[in-house]
């Protein structure tokens, strides 16, 4: 694990947590003690002076394109993923408050008394305090994933890196390590070839916003030790998306 001693490489990154990294090795919902390790990890790099906004994804609650395969409405199903977004966003924003933490959530859906409404400027000054900023329901708009969420709120606070973290990979790999125990594992990677290979970084439409806005994507194991920290340390770790 790096030393706190060193300086971070980056000020400001964006994390973006799929709804399974909050599953542990439950089948659905989420483990406190899986939520616990990650806050414990997020605020040791805030500590270190890094300014950390963080999207989450719903995926261990509802996923909207599950729902569409059963014969819901896209829209519908895509809203009601967006709130379960809100429920991790909560879960993730008690355990890190539990850790000394200062957090803000916001929404991009109106849900006053839960979340602050998303407010650009804000998010920023809330960032400049100090704080942790958890990013929830994703964009507020349906047939946009939390992946574009999190391309877009990295964009829009003028984060330096968009660190997307996996859940049981290393990285990104030319085939899925899952079913194909011989896929190689790739460290590093432009933007346009993984959009032309159709590697699983993240969705197309917020893998071509990165390109086209030259954000850096680190695609890491979150169930690694430390790996957060090594990568604000200027550790590689895992997979490099960059131009």
């Amino acid at each position: 694990m790096p030393e706190n001693g060193t300086k971070p490489a980056f000020r400001r990154v964006l994390l973006k947590l799929s709804g399974e990294a909050l599953m542990g090795d439950r089948q659905f919902g989420t483990d406190p003690d899986r939520i616990d390790a990650i806050a414990a990890e997020v605020k040791a790099v805030a500590e270190r002076g890094v300014e950390i906004g963080i999207v989450v994804g719903g995926g261990n609650i509802f996923r909207g394109l599950a729902g569409t395969a059963v014969g819901m409405d896209r829209s519908t199903g895509d809203y009601m993923g967006m709130l379960a977004t809100v429920l991790n966003a909560l879960a993730l924003q008690d355990a890190l408050e539990r850790q000394g933490a200062h957090t803000r959530v916001q929404s991009a859906l109106d849900i006053q008394e839960v979340a602050e409404s998303y407010i650009r400027r804000k998010a920023i000054r809330h960032l400049e305090k100090g704080r942790i900023v958890i990013f929830a329901a994703g964009t507020g708009n349906p047939f946009f994933t939390t992946d574009t969420a999190a391309a877009l709120r990295a964009l829009e606070i003028h984060a330096e890196a968009l660190l997307m973290a996996k859940h049981g990979v290393e990285g990104v790999y030319d085939a899925d390590p899952r079913e194909q125990p011989d896929a190689k594992f790739i460290p590093e990677i432009t933007h346009r070839s993984a959009i032309e290979q159709r590697l699983a970084v993240m969705d197309s439409t917020a893998l071509s916003l990165c390109m086209d806005n030259s954000l850096p994507i680190y695609v890491f194991n979150m169930d690694g030790d430390a790996n957060i920290d090594r990568i604000v340390s200027g550790e590689r770790v895992g997979t490099l998306v960059s131009t």
